[in-house]
């Protein structure tokens, strides 16, 4: 079993910054891609950031220049540091990662946090 738990999330005010974590637990070979999405009232999950697992990044353009996502591959944690809030912002956000569960595993799972609630007041 594999259980992915992000926390960091809270409210904060517009221009001010959060640092969200991903921790992943269980069996765990090695971790590929992990990502974050959000997703706000009434619209569709989309992806804001991602990280493979030799660190090369990619954001989406309204995140770019102001988030910045890492990763501890030692710990199996992730990290989405969002600076210069803004109050479209505000969603769910989700941690994704593409895990290998043991040495033998020869494809690559998809596992899913809860959510954390990002409120950002203008």
């Amino acid at each position: 079993q594999v259980q992915l738990v992000e926390s960091g999330g809270g409210l904060v005010q517009a221009g001010g910054s959060l640092r969200l974590s991903c921790a992943a637990s269980g069996s765990i070979f090695s971790i590929d891609a992990m990502d974050w999405y959000r997703q706000a009232p009434g619209k569709r999950r989309e992806l804001v950031a991602a990280i493979t697992s030799g660190g090369h990044t990619n954001y989406a353009d309204s995140v770019k220049g102001r988030f910045t996502i890492s990763r501890d591959n030692a710990k199996n944690t992730g990290y989405l540091q969002m600076d210069g809030l803004k109050p479209e912002d505000t969603a769910v956000y989700y941690c994704n990662a593409e895990i290998k569960p043991t040495a033998g595993s020869v494809t690559s799972y998809s596992y899913w946090g809860q959510g954390t609630q990002v409120t950002v007041s203008s």
